[in-house]
């Protein structure tokens, strides 16, 4: 097989996935699809257009987010049954992954169209690939930000023994974290902030100590918490000397400051010091 013979690209959608934040991680067959594109579909067409220009690449850019996607999808298809190649791109990353696409996939798959998958950049493995957690990883993507269906998501996703890999925008970090205290406070925790790009950061602590960070943050976070904690050094029992405090502060103060006051004293899990004052409740 001649190695220099450029692979044909036929009439279809090609979903390609482009750099996190490193112009350079772009794959050749990535360059080379969006290049013999008549059409290339963005979210953003300035920031696509950026790169694009980077890569000297001049072919016709059309906005697609998911606020019009049902609405070009038709066009879309229209244009492929004509012999077009189309190429689907994010603004950064592998299309359709918590980014607009999946309806436009599913229009190609029911017409019996090509959909092909241009492999390159993602933000789950690369963040998984440096966590050290275990690679048996479930991808949630964007969390809901509305209180009462978060507690009900995370009470479901906290019972299973995976990696769970989250994407947070980093204004609203600081809310999501102070909720995982409650769910995952048996865990670790990776952020990683900036991955590929000159200031790249990766903050690694435990759930339970993991501090607030700075309100001025920007852009989007990759956050993974590990799967369930196995270290036996980790206190799971309240000392009988911890149990006769909680009874007295539990005759002055409330359930939830008593919680919050030993669980953060004792270094215990809020729920195991919670459990305890509820039984001590129904004694009293």
């Amino acid at each position: 097989m001649d190695r220099n013979k450029e692979q044909t690209i036929t009439p279809g959608l090609y979903l390609i996935s482009t750099p996190i934040g490193n112009m350079e991680d772009i794959t050749f067959r990535a360059l080379s699809v969006l290049k013999k594109s008549n059409v290339i579909l963005c979210e953003d067409t300035r920031r696509s257009g950026k790169l694009l220009s980077y890569f000297q690449i001049k072919n016709k850019l059309l906005s697609y987010h998911k606020f019009n996607d049902k609405k070009i999808s038709s066009t879309i298809i229209d244009s492929i049954k004509k012999n077009q190649i189309v190429s689907l791109i994010s603004d950064a990353g592998t299309p359709a992954i918590s980014d607009p696409g999946l309806i436009l996939v599913n229009r190609c798959i029911n017409e019996n169209l090509s959909v092909h998958p241009i492999p390159g950049p993602s933000a789950v493995t690369s963040a998984v690939s440096v966590s050290g957690f275990s690679d048996q990883y479930l991808f949630y993507g964007f969390l809901t930000k509305k209180e009462n269906e978060l507690d009900k998501v995370l009470k479901n996703l906290c019972n299973l023994n995976y990696s769970i890999v989250f994407f947070i925008p980093a204004s609203k970090i600081n809310f999501y974290i102070s909720k995982f205290k409650n769910y995952f406070f048996d865990r670790k925790i990776l952020i990683a902030k900036e991955m590929t790009k000159m200031h790249e950061d990766f903050i690694r602590e435990k759930v339970v100590s993991i501090k607030v960070l700075a309100k001025n943050l920007k852009g989007e976070f990759t956050v993974i918490v590990s799967e369930k904690n196995k270290e036996k050094g980790i206190q799971q029992k309240i000392s009988e000397s911890v149990k006769i405090e909680i009874k007295k502060m539990l005759k002055k103060y409330s359930h939830k400051d008593v919680v919050e006051f030993i669980a953060k004293k004792e270094d215990l899990p809020k729920k195991i010091v919670y459990n305890f004052c509820l039984k001590l409740k129904k004694w009293i």
